[in-house]
């Protein structure tokens, strides 16, 4: 888990040592312990030393990187909460390498005494011929190594957190981002689904005021039913099936018992889930550029089946209107497709083509599902 600080170059983040990482360098040094101790015990130089100086080397051995695993823990440390990455990196570099240097001195000396004290060997601190001051030698350079390569594994973990951390800020941005583009889009369908209904009410005030009232009782069980489902992307497709039968009554009265709707739905999709609001928007484009386009009886069908693969919800919406030539992607429509391809991708979506015969037929496809996909739609 990240933890954030604030310093004089602003807001920071660091990666604690977690549980799991201690347990992995443990393992990782006890690993190495061993396979250097079994590697000891091969020596073929071994079957001639004493005992006790198999043993002693051994104790060396697991003294060492005993030690190396202590100090993983706080170079680790160092390396993620004064991370490389970003601002003072040349000044981090050169504090590490002066760490490394005195990390390497030290160990050096520390484990020359061990030598000493365990099997007798003289401490490479050694003093000068003339009895001055002691001198260091050259064999830090391989506890230099072992720091770096300990240093450098402190660093990949830490680049690798943070880079994890940004790919999730990514996706977490990216789904409110969708989410954002969603509520924007569903926000223009209501009140365009709202003005052209109250046009619709507005064209009857005067040559029909009983059905006027009958159509505002209906606008406000459609507004409720908006108004409560503003906050779910899907519903079963049934609960959007009543709502389209509101709509249709409205609509029936407005057109003054000449237009006819047929529906035909299947039962193993009535549970599907759909985005709100969907079928509203194709009946509306088939009203506005079909039937009321003709003089005669407007015809709708309506049709929700699954696809013959089974894996796709294919709904249709045909009219008897003078067909596609006149016909055009209003704001409804195009919002529809929008927001669908938002939710589920560009595979899936609204076709408007010429029906068989005469008219328009306009198709949805989407995804059959009955429970909620793993976008986390909400």
């Amino acid at each position: 888990m990240a933890t954030s600080t604030n310093s004089a170059g602003g807001r920071r983040e660091y990666y604690p040592l977690r549980g799991v990482d201690l347990l992995a360098i443990a393992l990782f040094w006890a690993f190495l312990a061993l396979i250097s101790a079994v590697g000891r015990e091969l020596d073929p130089r071994i079957p001639d030393l004493p005992p006790r100086v198999v043993s002693a080397v051994l104790s060396v051995t697991y003294v060492e990187y005993t030690s190396w695993a202590v100090l993983t823990i706080p170079i680790w440390w160092l390396a993620t909460r004064y991370s490389i990455e970003g601002g003072r990196r040349i000044g981090r570099i050169l504090l590490f390498l002066l760490l490394g240097f005195l990390v390497a001195v030290s160990m050096d000396g520390f484990l020359a005494h061990v030598r000493e004290a365990f099997i007798g060997a003289p401490p490479r601190f050694r003093r000068r011929p003339s009895g001055g001051a002691p001198f260091l030698g050259l064999g830090f350079l391989d506890d230099l190594m072992v720091y770096f390569a300990v240093l450098g594994a402190g660093v990949a973990r830490d680049y690798f957190l943070r880079y994890r951390m940004r790919q999730e800020e990514t996706v977490r941005l990216q789904a409110q981002l969708a989410q954002a583009r969603l509520d924007v889009l569903r926000s223009q369908l209501n009140p365009h689904f709202l003005f052209n209904t109250l046009n619709a009410v507005s064209a009857l005030v005067e040559r029909d005021p009983r059905g006027s009232r009958k159509m505002i009782a209906r606008l406000s069980d459609l507004l409720r039913y908006t108004l409560e489902e503003s906050t779910e992307q899907e519903v079963p497709l049934h609960r959007e099936l009543d709502m389209l039968e509101e709509y249709i009554e409205l609509m029936q009265i407005r057109f003054q018992g000449r237009l006819h709707v047929e529906m035909r739905v299947a039962d193993d999709v009535r549970d599907a889930l759909v985005p709100n609001l969907v079928l509203q928007p194709l009946l509306e484009n088939a009203l506005k550029h079909g039937v009321s386009q003709i003089t005669g009886p407007g015809h709708i069908g309506v049709e929700a089946r699954r696809s013959p693969r089974g894996d796709a919800l294919l709904v249709t919406v045909r009219d008897n209107g003078p067909g596609p030539a006149e016909a055009s992607e209003g704001v409804g429509l195009t919002n529809t497709n929008a927001r669908v391809r938002q939710l589920y991708g560009s595979t899936y979506g609204v076709t408007l083509k010429p029906a068989n015969g005469a008219g328009a037929e306009a198709e949805l496809v989407l995804p059959f599902h009955t429970a909620a996909l793993s976008k986390g739609l909400a």
